[in-house]
């Protein structure tokens, strides 16, 4: 039986305590697929922190991909370099988010390509996003061209064909978001305190969920599928404990070709999900409880600004620090030898 349409839909009532309040947008997506900087795992502007260590999409990937680099984030939490493409990933979020502020008939694409000025204004008062974007910078990413070789109005440009694309692929004057930049989280059974935010929640008008979510790259190629929808199915756990409902949809939008990847989970299959984020989290406690951070070196690597931390680079990564953890809610801190 096909998934009840979703588009043309009305907002139904507003989002309850359980799953959060609507925030003010921003993208989270890492290197190399372009988005927002990786960390912290929360809108921009957003300074409150979780009342208890918890779990969230990109933090469970990145301790899947390496320990130590979840460490440094979540942890330590180190600061990471802005990049080019993170910084257009988090302008054509905040556009796209901005879009359904509009009413429906006036969501038109002039109307997107007028909200991108704006929005970049708003962005470039962050000292950080106007010292990358100074004159004579340079883009040290792995791909691409250089800044130097590149005008800011190319940049801006480039960041308009990706809100185009979104046009191309679904017609916002016929959807009415329930949720945006939506705040979701639940506490399971054995204390795992799970959080995210989703890009778009849709609500049908007999409750069927679709969650959206918009990336500024490429579709991946079918053998990192899974990968992909690693968050998405985060999301339809978190919902279905939440609201009892299994999401009909999950879908992605890839605007740097403009396609989508679909999906529809079964309620079997998040069960399973769901013990998979249990046994990372026992993962992360023992980490947390022996201090012990395992770097694992990949091709993602090439991304990492913290190699001259990392043993797999000759690196040697600071002491733990146990009294950050003790602030951040870890009550299990690392045993400390002592002669």
């Amino acid at each position: 039986m096909p998934a009840p349409s979703l588009d043309g839909v009305t907002a139904t009532a507003q989002d309850s305590a359980q799953t959060g309040t609507a925030q003010t947008g921003t993208a989270r997506s890492g290197p190399p697929t372009e988005g927002a900087a990786p960390p912290p795992d929360r809108p921009a502007g957003e300074t409150a922190t979780p009342r208890r260590p918890s779990l969230s999409p990109s933090r469970a990937a990145d301790f899947k991909t390496c320990p130590l680099l979840y460490r440094f984030r979540t942890i330590d939490r180190l600061p990471e370099r802005r990049s080019p493409a993170a910084v257009r990933g988090t302008l054509v979020h905040a556009v796209l988010e901005r879009l359904y502020d509009l009413p429906a008939r006036d969501r038109t694409l002039e109307a997107a390509r007028g909200l991108v000025g704006p929005a970049w204004e708003e962005l470039r008062a962050d000292p950080e996003v106007a010292a990358l974007f100074a004159e004579g910078a340079g883009d040290d990413q792995p791909v691409g061209p250089s800044l130097e070789a590149r005008s800011l109005q190319a940049w801006l440009a480039s960041a308009g064909r990706l809100v185009e694309t979104y046009f191309r692929l679904e017609d916002p004057s016929r959807i009415e978001p329930h949720g945006r930049e939506q705040l979701v989280e639940v506490t399971l059974p054995d204390g795992l305190l799970l959080r995210g935010y989703v890009d778009r929640l849709d609500v049908a008008p007999n409750g069927a969920l679709r969650v959206v979510d918009y990336k500024t790259g490429s579709m991946p190629r079918e053998a990192f599928e899974s990968k992909a929808l690693f968050q998405m199915k985060f999301y339809a756990l978190v919902l279905w404990r939440t609201r009892g409902v299994v999401a009909s949809q999950l879908k992605l939008i890839y605007l740097g070709d403009g396609d989508a990847l679909t999906y529809a989970p079964d309620e079997g299959e998040l069960v399973r999900f769901e013990r998979t984020l249990q046994a990372i989290w026992a993962a992360i406690e023992r980490a947390v409880a022996t201090g012990d951070f395992r770097p694992n070196r990949t091709r993602l690597c090439d991304w990492c600004d913290h190699q001259a931390l990392c043993p797999s680079f000759g690196g040697t990564p600071p002491p733990f620090p146990a009294e950050a953890a003790a602030a951040a809610g870890w009550s299990t801190l690392p045993v400390v030898e002592r002669d």
